[in-house]
């Protein structure tokens, strides 16, 4: 039995990456310029050329690196990173549950002004090509 650990599917992480940021392939397709089925294409692809790579995580606003490490697993450890394993201490029913490791309100605000910016960016961008035509 091999314990060779399975490559990561990079365009699969493209593709959660595209979702969690609420973009669509097509918008991601314009901002790259290529097609959207190019984009279903690479999204359904392990693997992926540098270039293309790296002008997809600019857009996404993410690192390219961050695309080939990214796991779902990942982004659900990072929002379950509460000290809840104490449910029968002396602090009530539900124990001491007002330590966090971070905001859980600052991290949904820069979340937000992230996309916001990611949005902005596209606009603008958008704008771009419809002047150039």
């Amino acid at each position: 039995m091999s314990t060779a650990t399975k490559p990561k599917h990079i365009g699969r992480n493209i593709s959660r990456i595209r979702e969690l940021r609420g973009m669509k392939q097509e918008a991601l397709a314009i901002a790259i310029g290529l097609s959207q089925q190019t984009v279903s294409n690479i999204e359904g692809s392990e693997t992926i050329d540098d270039e293309k790579l790296n002008a997809i995580a600019e857009v996404l606003g993410v690192s390219a690196e961050a695309i080939k490490s990214f796991s779902d697993e990942g982004v659900i450890n990072y929002f379950n990173t509460f000290n809840d394993s104490d449910f029968s201490n002396s602090h009530g029913a539900f124990g001491n549950h007002d330590t966090f490791n971070f905001n859980p309100v600052d991290k949904i605000v820069e979340l937000y002004e992230r996309l916001v910016q990611a949005e902005k960016e596209k606009v603008e961008y958008l704008e771009k090509l419809l002047k150039e035509k």
